[in-house]
C-alpha cells in the first residue's frame, strides 16, 4: 500500500514541476492579419496601409471634395496627390500619444 501511495505522490510531484516549464516553452500566439504596404513612387518610400492610413485617405477625399472610394481604385494622379498631401500631413489619422509627453524634461 505504501508503494502505491509513494508512486502516485511522485507522479503528482513530477506533474507539478513539469507543467510550468512546459507552459514557458510554448510559443505565444501571433495575431492573425495581413499587413499591406503601399509604395509611394514620388517620395520613394513605403507606407503601411492600416486603419490610420485609411482614415487619412478619407480626410484627403473630404478636404478635396471627392467622392469616397477605395485607394486601390484611385487613378495614379490621385494617388500621387494623396501622397503629396500625406507627407504634408504626417500625423493626420495617426496616434499622437508620442507627442503628449512632458516637455519640461526637454529643457534641462
Amino acid at each position: 500500500m505504501n508503494g502505491k501511495h509513494l508512486y502516485i505522490a511522485s507522479l503528482f510531484l513530477t506533474a507539478a514541476f513539469v507543467t510550468p516549464v512546459a507552459m514557458m516553452a510554448a510559443p505565444a500566439p501571433q495575431r492573425a492579419g495581413v499587413q499591406v504596404r503601399v509604395y509611394d513612387s514620388g517620395h520613394k518610400d513605403y507606407h503601411n496601409w492600416d486603419d490610420n492610413e485609411n482614415h487619412a485617405w478619407g480626410l484627403y477625399l473630404t478636404e478635396n471634395n471627392r467622392k469616397p472610394h477605395e485607394f486601390r481604385k484611385a487613378k495614379k494622379s490621385e494617388k500621387s496627390g494623396y501622397w503629396n498631401w500625406r507627407h504634408d500631413h504626417e500625423n493626420d489619422g495617426h496616434d499622437h500619444s508620442d507627442e503628449h509627453h512632458d516637455r519640461s524634461d526637454d529643457r534641462r
